[in-house]
């Protein structure tokens, strides 16, 4: 046999059937140009089919690749876009951060400007415990002076009691040893014996303005006597004669007293007498005032003294005024009285403590972090 020829066995599997299927049945020799046919058919079919998968392959490539380059070219385009946005963003941020940090430098300055200010306010306007220490200054040279010149015992402690209250309104322990030192002084000024300045002054007052009003002793007068008791109608001759007695008898007057003769006192002199007896009323006030206790009683005798020896010691006016000399001589002054240096001393100390530790000090503010 021609291996060149075809045999059964190719033109089955050409057909796409086994060996064995193609020997049986057996083929007759007139069946060979129908196997060739249809293989000829079914190769046709199926190059057509793969023709037509292969241009619907193609077309559809075509189709994504035209899809995929439209793609690109938008996106190359919002690309740009975005390219150009951004270049703008950037210029405008560029921008922000510049006048951001002209904003920050102008806060600087503001802030280095405020902290110039409060030092200077701070230097200028004293603390709220710094004014109440000068009140309480104040308060305390008012009640010295009070002490010093008019002996104002009472004014003096109610002064350290008001200082005492303004202190103990701030509850700080600073000023404890400012406290003890004011109470220390009240005490002191408490045991000073008691007496009636402003009272007495007035008493004085009085007295000066009832000098001009008193009567001299060479003006004393005795009184009237009584009037004679009615009579029984008398003869004409004995009326007469009674009549004329009565008469004679108040011509003479015979008087009979135990009083030394009162000094004759001219107009001239009466003025001088009252004006001497007010400049002794007036010097004893001033000597109470300056609590000088000997100049005051010697004064207060030599006017009582005068009221006895040139004034009408019979008239209620006189007794009231010798009654109350009397009394205003009896008063008791103390010979020293105590100060209220210590308070001072412990004043001076606190406020020489606060400006050693610096209590105006100014915190400077801090600068905000800058933005990155």
């Amino acid at each position: 046999m021609d291996p060149t020829l075809p045999t059964e066995d190719d033109g089955a599997q050409a057909a796409g059937l086994s060996p064995g299927a193609m020997r049986t049945p057996p083929v007759t020799p007139l069946a060979k140009p129908a196997s060739r046919a249809f293989v000829a058919v079914v190769a046709i079919v199926l190059a057509g089919v793969t023709g037509l998968a292969w241009l619907d392959s193609r077309s559809g490539a075509d189709a994504l690749r035209s899809e995929v380059t439209k793609r690109l070219v938008d996106e190359e385009a919002a690309l740009a876009q975005a390219k150009a946005r951004d270049s703008d963003q950037t210029g405008d941020l560029r921008e922000a951060h510049a006048k951001l940090a002209l904003q920050e430098t102008r806060i600087a300055e503001l802030q280095a400007q405020q902290a110039t200010l409060d030092a200077q306010y701070h230097d200028i306007a004293p603390s709220r415990e710094d004014v109440l220490l000068t009140e309480v200054e104040q308060i305390l040279s008012l009640a010295s002076q009070q002490l010093a010149l008019a002996a104002n015992v009472p004014g003096a402690i109610a002064a350290l009691q008001l200082a005492d209250g303004r202190l103990a309104g701030t509850n700080r322990a600073q000023f404890t040893p400012l406290r003890s030192a004011l109470a220390r002084d009240m005490d002191r000024l408490r045991a000073v014996p008691a007496v009636d300045v402003p009272g007495i002054a007035v008493k004085l007052d009085r007295a000066l303005a009832s000098i001009d009003a008193l009567p001299l002793a060479q003006d004393e007068r005795l009184p009237e006597p009584p009037p004679a008791a009615p009579r029984k109608a008398d003869p004409a001759w004995l009326a007469f004669l009674r009549s004329a007695w009565d008469e004679m008898r108040s011509v003479v007057r015979i008087e009979v007293s135990d009083r030394v003769a009162a000094p004759l006192v001219t107009p001239s002199q009466q003025y001088f007498l009252r004006e001497n007896l007010r400049l002794r009323l007036l010097s004893a006030r001033v000597a109470l005032l300056s609590r000088d206790e000997s100049s005051f009683r010697s004064d207060i005798a030599a006017a009582n003294a005068w009221l006895k020896k040139y004034f009408d010691t019979r008239a209620k006016s006189v007794q009231a005024l010798q009654t109350t000399l009397t009394q205003v001589g009896t008063t008791v002054m103390p010979a020293d009285l105590p100060d209220i240096n210590a308070s001072l001393t412990a004043l001076r100390t606190v406020k020489a403590s606060r400006e050693r530790s610096g209590v105006r000090a100014v915190t400077a503010p801090v600068a905000p972090a800058r933005a990155p």
